[in-house]
This record gives structure tokens, sequence and C-alpha cells, in this order.
């Protein structure tokens, strides 16, 4: 189906009158930090109200089958990329999705569970970009692009602590995917509207073992909140905007948000960005949680930023739903 009739069917109004699902993509290489992006988002709306799925879960074949073939899970021939895109266009009408489940603890498949689509719905993992259909399915796309020897340090400390693999093992696969992953992961960064960089700032002779600033590159695919006025004299050297220029020559506003700016700081922009909503809702207070006690002030901003975009996306439906039929 052409990605102009999908964006047709999706303004369809459903039939029982209620708005559609709002869609969020969010892509990423293997330990780039798209769960804890996307948990953040589940934890401030609350799980009544968004649906969150990982589209890593159509992998097409288990652990042990992959050990005897040439490709990795980052190949889109090492999953059923036609039957993700089926449930994402069955999401994005507001329609129920029997989902396959994949167990990255055990590298098994178990039994297909019943998703039903909230008022928001997000699909992360490695290949939500990858067609020109499947991204016609989303109102907001970010990809993550952490630097590769920061992501590689996740990936160790993840699939050692939570997948029972040996360090010698995570070091091997990840050089297996390496080709796989130039060749399918990182060219979804061009179809993100948003990009988000988490990483040192070389500058301040910072680590990766130091807490990590945010570079946000917001394009103008969607409309992004009026940064600009948000940041003052008093917020510019924690965070600034600045344009620069993508990787394929055009400008693009960047947002910089630095790891030692303070919660009073931080919050001031928040509370700014929270009121260009005008939809009368709270600004969610559990943003930015990497672990218990542990918070980080880019993330709990960029979370901020994509439920922006969730909300404004949701009330231009619903002028669109009250407007002649």
């Amino acid at each position: 189906m052409p990605d102009r009739q999908m964006a047709i069917q999706r303004a369809w109004r459903r039939a029982d009158g209620s708005s559609r699902p709002i869609m969020i993509g969010i892509a990423g290489d293997s330990a780039s930090g798209k769960t804890t992006l996307t948990q953040g988002l589940v934890d401030a709306l609350g799980p009544e109200r968004i649906t969150a799925i990982c589209v890593d879960d159509y992998h097409r074949y288990d652990r042990s089958e992959r050990k005897s073939l040439s490709i990795t899970p980052l190949h889109p021939a090492c999953n059923y990329v036609e039957i993700m895109e089926q449930h994402l266009q069955l999401l994005a009408l507001g329609q129920p999705i029997l989902k396959p489940v994949y167990d990255h603890s055990q590298g098994t498949f178990g039994r297909p569970v019943l998703v039903e689509p909230r008022e928001f719905v997000i699909a992360e993992g490695l290949l939500p970009l990858h067609t020109r259909l499947a991204r016609a399915c989303f109102d907001v796309t970010v990809y993550l692009d952490p630097p590769e020897p920061i992501r590689r340090s996740w990936k160790l400390s993840r699939d050692t602590g939570k997948r029972h693999y040996t360090a010698e093992q995570v070091t091997e696969e990840m050089a297996r995917r390496e080709p796989e992953s130039a060749a399918f992961i990182r060219p979804q960064r061009t179809h993100a509207d948003i990009v988000v960089r988490f990483a040192p700032i070389a500058e301040r002779n910072e680590t990766a073992a130091d807490p990590l600033s945010a570079y946000v590159m917001l394009r103008p695919t969607i409309p992004h909140p009026s940064l600009a006025a948000v940041l003052s004299d008093d917020t510019r050297q924690a965070m600034h905007l600045k344009l620069v220029r993508d990787e394929d020559g055009k400008p693009v506003d960047a947002l910089h948000i630095h790891a030692y700016a303070s919660r009073g700081m931080t919050s001031q922009v928040e509370q700014a960005i929270w009121r260009e909503l005008q939809g009368g809702e709270p600004m969610p207070e559990v943003l930015g949680i990497l672990g218990p006690g542990e918070r980080s002030e880019p993330l709990a901003l960029v979370q901020l930023l994509l439920l922006f975009h969730a909300l404004q996306a949701r009330g231009a439906d619903r002028l669109e739903m009250a407007g002649p039929r």
C-alpha cells in the first residue's frame, strides 16, 4: 500500500468517533537507549494511556537458528518486516494485533499476545523506520545515535548482565553485526524527525563515565516548540540552541543540553515548553529516571520534548475530528 494511501486511511474517522492513536517510532542500534527512553514516556503518561511494543519481536529466527546463518538480527531478511508493517498499519488505524513475542533473555519465542492500541502507541526497536510504509504510520519519529564506544559499552554491560552472554560472545557478535548496522540501522537516521545523541562534552574533558549531555537535532519535518524564546540568558550556559548543517548539508536546529544543568534551570525550560501546549494537563514529574535515585536532566528534557510532540499531535487530530464532515 503506498504511504499516501496509508495517510488517507489514517485520516478516516473511526467508527466509534474516537481519535486515532498517536504513533511514535523510536529506532536505533542495539543498546542505544531505546527502552530507557520509551519507559520514561510510559511512566509519564501511564499504561492506561499508552501502548509500547518492541518491533524486535518480529525476528524470523531464534538464537539457536541464527548460529547457522550468515546474517544477524539487524538484517531485514532476519525479520518479518511485512508483518511488522501490517501490524503498524492496524495499530495506526486503532485496531488490535496479535503480536509475536521474542524473549531476549533466552533467545526464544513465546506465545503471541493481543495488543490493543491506546491513546498513544510507541514502537521501538532496530527497524521501525526501515521501510517507507512503516514510516508512514508514525506521527513522530526518533533515532538514537550515541557514539559507538558508548553504545558498545552499554551493550556489553546489558548482554552479559541480562541476556546470559559472555563478554567474548558479545564482542564477537558486535563485530559480526557492524556491516549490517552500517547498511540497515544507521540509514534510518535520515528519516527521523528528531535525532538524539547522549554523549560527554569533549571540550570539558568529560568521559563516558561522567553524566552524559544530550545533543538533539530537531528537523523541520514536524513543528517543534519555540525553544529560541524559551532559552534565556539564565539558561544558556547549561543549554543552548543553534543552527547547524545536517549530514545532507541542510540547515537544522540543534539543542545542546549539558549534563551539569541544574534541576532548577531545566525546570524553567520544561515549564515554558509545557505552557505552549495549552492543553491543561499537568506536566509529568516522572521523567529522566535512569535507576533508583538516579536522574538525568538531559534525558528528562528529551522525554519532555517527545511528550510535547505526542500531545500536540493528539490535539491536532482532535481538532480535525471536530471539523466539518
